[in-house]
């Protein structure tokens, strides 16, 4: 059976899965599937074979559809109710799941596009701020025979382990968020050999491929670097009519050739991302005709008594104008009580820091998203050795995600309308973003001064380990409430 925490304070998609009862997730689902324009041609570039017992679209509807009759995996698919319905066994969806030919980003993003659309025409998304969020995760695995197996830095378990990068790009517009593109990726390490010895190398599962196959592509990026990768997801979600306001990134993505790129772009967008700051920090700005590091810029500016006060977030800040990779960026400083400064670069220079503060907690719903997706929907979780599979299984729980998020906004977070008029609503919830920005408000600024831990220390916690906290997130809840 699926897991569900009890506490679900920061979550989006968990409600449709109370108490192991997942009905409401399937005709959500189903009701979306049912109003989008989708082909075999479109979707798959061929049409099924007139002699196959099951079409491709029966076959990827019934994924999707895993979650919902609470099955993890094809494996034990043939004892559930669904599998006497189909009447097939697993091999029907391992041969699927294995297809080279299949294009799975294409895939994706015909049917995210879909999504989309219905949602960016909204008089209320208009009224709201689009962001693109990058970030990676662990899919951490346990053999070495994988295809493309490597070990990877865990900053969850502070140590190396089996299994990929997931380097992920999402958008959200503070209502909803949802997952366009993902790259598999993995750490080459000191050596170039992906920490694993030639033996381990020599015994990882291969397959002959056709060049032309999307899974070669896809494979290719395996040794990429995470920052090319990234620039190379944004410029194809622009072909695709993506359009955004901000690209939000933690301080491993904040470099010179990010900021040129996004500087560059012909639509109007901006970067903001936090930044490091150290001591020993190399990365210098140009302020005055100077060029300082951070911890430098911090000195020169309190010494100037140029620190403000934020009553409304319970901290300190500096703000300061500087160049950096030949273009004009805002850094703001930030500082709570016994806490080190944090950093935070946007190249809005006419962005205040409340907004600023504001529109990049936004980035923490995708850390929700990790987290839903791996303990509901079993991202990262499959075990077959075939590289193409891993693609396939990582695709499906995106749009899973993607499906539920979609009806979750039409549901919970706004009044009904299009397709869900029939469905009863007492009253509104707060987004996931919302109660981002509640904790921060409330809980944040207090738990920062009580045990001196910066807030990226605490939204993992609340995130990933939100039994432990149930007690703040209880108080959090009655205060809003009253």
């Amino acid at each position: 059976m699926l897991k569900v925490k009890d506490t679900n304070f920061l979550s989006e998609i968990s409600s449709f899965f109370k108490n192991n009862d997942a009905s409401k997730a399937m005709n959500s689902m189903m009701n979306i599937i049912s109003v989008l324009n989708i082909s075999e041609r479109t979707l798959f570039g061929r049409t099924t074979r007139f002699n196959s017992r099951y079409s491709l679209l029966q076959i990827l509807t019934c994924l999707i559809l895993f979650p919902c009759f609470m099955i993890r995996n094809p494996y034990n698919f043939s004892n559930t109710r669904l599998g006497s319905m189909m009447g097939c066994g697993k091999d029907v969806f391992y041969r699927f799941a294995q297809d080279d030919r299949i294009n799975w980003r294409k895939l994706l993003y015909h049917l995210n596009m879909q999504l989309w659309n219905k949602i960016r025409v909204r008089s209320d998304h208009k009224r709201c701020t689009t962001c693109l969020i990058v970030d990676d995760t662990d899919f951490g695995k346990t053999g070495k025979r994988f295809e493309l197996m490597g070990r990877v830095f865990s900053h969850v378990e502070h140590k190396s382990i089996l299994g990929f990068k997931a380097l992920t790009l999402a958008i959200t517009d503070g209502i909803s968020q949802m997952v366009l593109d993902f790259a598999l990726v993995g750490e080459p390490g000191k050596k170039n050999n992906f920490s694993m010895s030639d033996r381990e190398l020599e015994s990882r599962f291969t397959k002959d491929r056709d060049e032309a196959s999307p899974v070669i592509t896809r494979a290719k990026e395996y040794e990429q670097s995470k920052i090319q990768l990234m620039i190379t997801m944004i410029k194809r979600s622009i072909r695709k009519g993506i359009r955004f306001e901000y690209l939000l990134a933690d301080s491993w993505f904040t470099c010179s050739e990010v900021i040129r790129f996004i500087h560059a772009r012909h639509i109007k967008c901006h970067y903001l991302g936090m930044i490091k700051i150290g001591k020993k920090g190399v990365t210098k700005y140009g302020f005055e005709g100077k060029e300082l590091t951070a911890w430098a810029l911090i000195n020169l500016l309190e010494a100037r008594g140029e620190v403000r006060r934020s009553r409304k977030i319970g901290c300190q800040y500096i703000t300061a104008d500087v160049r950096f990779a030949g273009t004009d960026v805002r850094l703001y400083f930030v500082k709570r009580k016994k806490e080190s400064w944090n950093g935070i670069m946007t190249t809005n220079i006419s962005l205040e820091f409340l907004e600023a503060y504001r529109i990049y907690a936004m980035r923490w719903s995708l850390e929700v998203f990790f987290k839903e997706t791996k303990g509901l929907l079993g991202m990262g979780k499959c075990q077959s050795r075939n590289f193409a599979a891993q693609l396939a299984a990582t695709t499906i729980t995106a749009l899973q995600y993607n499906l539920l998020s979609l009806a979750k906004r039409f549901t919970s977070y706004e009044t009904i309308g299009g397709i869900f008029r029939d469905v009863q609503h007492s009253g509104m919830e707060l987004s996931v973003t919302e109660r981002i920005w509640g904790i921060i408000l409330e809980m944040v600024k207090i738990m920062t001064e009580i045990f001196s831990i910066e807030e990226e220390e605490i939204f993992d916690a609340i995130i990933n380990k939100s039994d432990n906290l149930a007690h703040f997130i209880n108080f959090y809840e009655l205060k809003s409430a009253s």
